[in-house]
């Protein structure tokens, strides 16, 4: 069987404002992060905190409970135009994100890492790292039976849940 033809068998379940969303239906601004940063009221903001430097925010479309996104307020395109106090920053945050997730979650695993550019499937032009926990058998019977992924956890109930644990940590 062809790549392709192992896709075309993959059945989704899209989340309607993600579609919206990823065809290019966002709130009019010149950047979504910039955005958020700003506080502008039109773009949602699930910011959970922030430091000088930085804001830690869950994902707006989570692929897993407690995706959360990392970026710095500073608007940059390119990984090398991060600064070393920046850097250092978002490393402070992605260990400090992951320590919580592990000991209120038991997240077992993580994927992390940078969508750097249009080929990479990045799709908002300020860089962001993305922080993926991943738990002990997450495949469902969605997934197992009709290969089929579903997300059940509400990203605002999310960006609640983890504010409360991100204070605690402090």
């Amino acid at each position: 069987m062809s790549s392709y033809e192992e896709h075309s068998l993959r059945k989704n379940l899209f989340s309607i404002g993600k579609l919206g969303y990823a065809k290019g239906d966002r709130p009019n601004v010149d950047c979504i992060l910039c955005g958020v940063r700003d506080k502008n009221e039109i773009v949602p903001n699930l910011t959970i905190a922030e430091t000088e430097l930085s804001i830690v925010s869950i994902n707006l479309f989570p692929y897993n409970p407690g995706h959360i996104i990392i970026f710095p307020k500073r608007h940059i395109i390119h990984y090398l135009e991060l600064t070393e106090e920046e850097a250092l920053d978002i490393h402070r945050l992605t260990q400090k994100t992951m320590r919580i997730l592990e000991k209120q979650w038991k997240v077992q695993g993580f994927n992390t890492g940078y969508n750097l550019g249009k080929n990479s499937g990045g799709s908002i032009p300020h860089i962001h790292e993305h922080i993926v926990p991943r738990f002990p058998n997450e495949a469902g019977f969605l997934d197992v039976l009709s290969n089929t992924r579903i997300v059940i956890y509400e990203p605002y109930q999310m960006w609640e849940d983890l504010k409360q644990l991100w204070a605690q940590e402090d």
